[in-house]
Formats: C-alpha cells, structure tokens, sequence
C-alpha cells in the first residue's frame, strides 16, 4: 500500500513511520494534552498506540495520521478516522484527533479534521462521520461544532475503558451527517 498523503493549506496528513514516535511520545507525555484524553503516555505506550494506527491504515485505508505542519515538517499531533471501539459509535467512522499543546489556538486540529472529513465523504460511502470525546473536554467540543456536527445528548454514555471514578468517564457523542457536510 502506498503511504497516505493529505496536503491542506498549513498542513499534511499522512501515514506513520518509526521515526514519528518518540516526538509524537513527547506530545503523549505531556499533562496539558493528556489532562482530558486520559494518563500521560511513556514511550513504549505511545509505540504500541502508533502500532494500532498503522494496523487500522492497513485494515481500513485510513487510521488517525500524522499531522505535521507544511512550514517546518514538526510533528504536531495526529488526526484522522478509525473505526469506533467503544459505545454508541461502536464500528461506525469515528473522527478524532490529538495536537502538541504549544499548537493549540492556532486552527490547525479544525483544518487537519476538515481535510480529513473531505477526504471521507469523497472515498467512503458511510451516511455520517462521529466523534466522541470526555463532557469536559471543551476544545475537542468546539472543533466538533465548527465542523458542524451536532452534539447527540441522547448519546452520552460511561466509556467502558475509563474507571468509574475518573472525571473523564462521562463521553458525549457528536455525528457529522454526509448531507450537512456537503450543504455546509
């Protein structure tokens, strides 16, 4: 298979090599990045991750890729589609994303998600794209609102792989119909 490349106007997407992961393990290790996704990551957590990324790119032809800036070739994050593990999303399209902390603010995530959601909509015939994310998490929330899903409050659910206790164990469920998408 050939490697995955996406081009936006700041941004490119592609495929995952061995060299990504010890800076995508520094992205991982980081508390502010971390604080709403779940514990920080050591390196060999953040190796197994990027083994699952590549093995869904080989199942699916597409996974959550790396998000690298155009201007400099860092390594900011990761973005892109899977197939959803867990709750009402189980085994649909599921968007998601993670980005260094010292990027946020600067529209990278929201332009990296919209190149991602054109490249869906135009190879893949599923009718929605989804996301989920913890109820806290205010900054994935709005990237999901400025791509224009709609929050599916009868959605929310206990993630099953969160601990009862933890702040992050209520999710919420947002979904992009393919309709809005190209009406948008």
């Amino acid at each position: 298979m050939a490697d995955f490349r996406l081009q936006t106007e700041r941004l490119v997407l592609r495929s995952w090599r061995e060299e990504d992961i010890e800076p995508f393990a520094a992205i991982c290790a980081d508390p502010l990045v971390m604080a709403t996704l779940g514990p920080v990551m050591d390196l060999e957590a953040t190796r197994a991750l990027v083994a699952r990324e590549c093995a869904f790119e080989a199942e699916l032809g597409h996974t959550f890729w790396v998000v690298e800036r155009r201007e400099d070739a860092r390594l900011i994050g990761k973005c892109g589609i899977i197939r959803g593990r867990d709750g009402p999303i189980e085994g649909k399209p599921e968007i998601g994303w993670r980005l260094a902390s010292d990027c946020w603010g600067k529209g990278y995530i929201t332009e990296a998600a919209r190149g991602c959601a054109d490249w869906f909509f135009a190879n893949r015939d599923a009718e929605s794209l989804w996301a989920i994310t913890s109820l806290g998490n205010t900054r994935s929330r709005a990237v999901m609102e400025r791509l224009g899903m709609l929050w599916r409050e009868e959605l929310e659910f206990a993630h099953p792989r969160i601990v009862p206790e933890s702040p992050l164990l209520r999710h919420v469920t947002y979904e992009l119909p393919r309709a809005a998408w190209a009406t948008r």
